[in-house]
């Protein structure tokens, strides 16, 4: 859960109108033709957080939580190839065999977000190569550690001139082996507007819990100074 003691900075509760998430241009699979307008409305936008993966028969399913499965049944092979990824996605679920998953659904659309590994630690090279530049982690319902991985939603300035780079980055605390560190390099373009941007990283880096829940640390620069923030 987002620790709120250690954030202190009053987010905005609405998504960004310029939120990197093209919603809107996502592909659809096998809409229905005929829904409501309450149908269409709900469908316009994400009620679930996945990771894609694919067993070991190629059969491709959604990871929704650390406990529960999804297999798509109109999706017979993954959109993103053998790639796990996270993605946001539009389901509902259906009365048919899941065999081994948790639940049955169709898929209105999936749409995956950045997904990367930890970036290697490069020593006195990280400010050049990682940045510094600020953003603002937002409290939302995607900023979440699950399914081995740390989702954030975060938000910044951008001119769109150029592609900005963002990472996580192991801590350099001896005494807390679970402590990461994002990074934002907006390689100079720091004016224009605010927009969202989503990015998830895979934690397999981290020391293992051996089944118990511990605290990650997350640092980042945010535009009022350093913060940090605590998940399970």
């Amino acid at each position: 859960m987002f620790n709120l003691k250690e954030y202190t900075m009053k987010m905005k509760s609405i998504f960004n109108k310029k939120i990197l998430i093209a919603i809107a241009t996502i592909s659809s699979l096998s809409l229905q033709s005929c829904l409501d307008d309450d149908d269409n409305y709900a469908m316009r936008f994400p009620n679930a957080l996945v990771t894609v993966k694919t067993d070991a028969d190629q059969t491709v399913f959604l990871q929704l939580d650390d406990k529960t499965t999804l297999l798509p049944t109109n999706m017979t092979k993954s959109p993103y190839g053998e790639n796990e990824v996270r993605a946001l996605v539009n389901y509902k679920e259906v009365d048919e065999p899941s065999d081994i998953y948790t639940q049955a659904v169709h898929i209105n659309w999936i749409d995956s977000i950045l997904t990367k590994p930890i970036a290697p630690d490069l020593g006195e090279k990280n400010d050049e190569v990682y940045g510094t530049d600020p953003v603002e982690i937002v409290n939302d319902w995607v900023t979440i550690a699950e399914d081995g991985y740390l989702t954030l939603r975060f938000r910044t300035i951008w001119g769109g001139s150029k592609k900005h780079f963002v990472n996580l980055l192991l801590g350099q605390n001896p005494e807390n082996p679970y402590e990461v560190e994002f990074r934002h390099n907006a390689y100079g373009d720091t004016y224009g507007s605010e927009g969202d941007g989503l990015a998830a990283f895979k934690l397999d880096e981290l020391p293992d819990t051996e089944g118990k829940t511990v605290k990650l640390k997350l640092k980042w620069k945010s535009f009022s100074g350093e913060k940090s923030a605590e998940f399970d």
